[in-house]
């Protein structure tokens, strides 16, 4: 049996700081306290990846750096030695992280129509990323429809979908699919708006549940099939607290049902962990996927890397074991402003440009995102797990290779030691405070 720790802990300046060969002891009745146990028989759901967006804010960032450096950074994220990403997503014409507002088409016969916005900094990006992992999939997310279709005439500040357009955005989409795969560029996934819920000043759009409902089924849905599109159709694409009373509610026992593949969420209104798991349950045959969180504004404190770092982690934990199918970051790279953003909506990234967009800067949010996702391979089963104490958070794995990945993260302010358990063996440990740990077990 092959042991190796992992740890990333900032007072002590390391950084997925690998220890080969961990000692471990035979299991005896004796070892009782402070134990972890882990289960690796007891399997849940399975885990299709981790990823970030690649948001046009991203794409133009990453295409300022001189050729060397963006090579690096595009390994930091894709390759076997960085995070390994393998599910990103992607705006459907353009968001608040965009250089400027534009859609595919203005016109209502969509003759117009054409991703040429793309070609500048989006399409190439990903097709660099792809070069390192082929295997990458994609979720895409729409922010507004064309101005055209909306009872405001604004891509900004809500508004709604006109009636009469509905078919007209279906056909709209189907476009966008056929055209992003003549790039060898692959939508798996599509949710049909992202944050229906939010009236902001940026590009928005309202829809009830009826409402997304009725799109989704009587349009897009036969619209995808009339086109041999594959695409998954996923629902929500909001804020956690109302996963399960916007979701369930409305499409369990109904001719809705099989059209959805699955509900997406954003993490901004807290843990919510609960509807996770309530959502899960009273639909287990549906994928739930993260697709959006990062430390802005509410979140972020600027001179706290630990506190922003250990957000990402404590979701990423709840989220798992409450049942998640795959987790996605929103922008992967920004200036040294949060931006681009064309509302001034500045964010914080994993990876951030210096001042002279000659370089970049990991934050440490990049490590604690790395602890998951380096180690919890796509197909992975979760498994479970009993642990003596709350202060210290944990997930565990089975890859397919049927390795066992577990993640630790201590966030309180005293180090916790501890006796871990798998099948016959003990691993006698110390997790220091702030600090957070996978171990991988051949």
């Amino acid at each position: 049996m092959k042991i190796t720790k992992i740890e990333t802990n900032y007072k002590r300046n390391l950084f997925f700081k690998e220890t080969q060969n961990i000692k471990f002891q035979n299991y005896t009745n004796s070892v009782e306290k402070q134990v972890i146990q882990i289960y690796p028989s007891i399997h849940y759901q399975t885990f299709l990846g981790f990823g970030g967006a690649f948001t046009e804010a991203t794409s133009y960032a990453i295409n300022q750096l001189p050729n060397k450096i963006a090579n690096n950074l595009f390994k930091e994220y894709f390759s076997k030695e960085g995070l390994q990403y393998t599910l990103c997503r992607l705006t459907i014409g353009s968001s608040d992280f965009s250089l400027k507002s534009y859609s595919y088409s203005n016109k209502k016969d969509l003759s117009d129509f054409s991703i040429k916005p793309d070609y500048a900094y989006i399409i190439p990006a990903i097709h660099y990323a792809q070069k390192i992992n082929p295997n990458l999939q994609f979720l895409a997310s729409p922010w507004s429809p064309p101005k055209f279709m909306k009872t405001n005439q604004s891509l900004y500040s809500g508004g709604k979908l006109i009636k009469k357009y509905y078919k007209t955005l279906a056909n709209y989409l189907v476009k966008y699919i056929k055209a992003y795969e003549k790039e060898k560029i692959y939508i798996s996934y599509i949710t049909i708006q992202n944050e229906p819920n939010a009236k902001q000043i940026w590009e928005s759009c309202i829809y009830t549940p009826e409402e997304e409902i009725d799109f989704a089924v009587n349009y897009l849905y036969p619209a995808f099939k009339f086109n041999n599109i594959t695409t998954k159709l996923l629902i929500w694409d909001h804020n956690k607290e109302k996963l399960f009373t916007r979701t369930t509610q409305k499409i369990v026992n109904t001719s809705a049902f099989s059209a959805f593949s699955g509900i997406a969420f954003h993490w901004y209104t807290g843990d919510h962990f609960e509807n996770i798991y309530l959502t899960q349950k009273a639909i287990p045959e549906k994928l739930l996927i993260h697709t959006e969180g990062c430390t802005g504004y509410s979140k972020f404190k600027s001179k706290d890397e630990v506190n922003n770092a250990e957000i990402y982690g404590h979701d990423i934990l709840g989220d798992l074991n409450a049942g998640i199918n795959g987790y996605i970051d929103w922008n992967m790279v920004l200036d040294y402003k949060g931006g681009p953003n064309h509302q001034k909506n500045y964010c914080n990234a994993p990876i951030m440009l210096n001042r002279a967009n000659d370089n970049y800067i990991k934050n440490l949010t990049f490590y604690y995102i790395g602890h998951f996702s380096k180690f919890i391979q796509p197909f992975a089963k979760r498994i479970a797990f009993s642990r003596y104490s709350t202060d210290i958070e944990v997930t565990a794995f089975k890859n397919p290779d049927n390795t066992i990945a577990i993640v630790m993260l201590n966030r309180t302010n005293l180090n916790k030691e501890y006796n871990l358990i798998i099948d016959n063996i003990v691993i006698h440990d110390n997790l220091d405070n702030h600090a957070i740990v996978s171990y991988t077990i051949k």
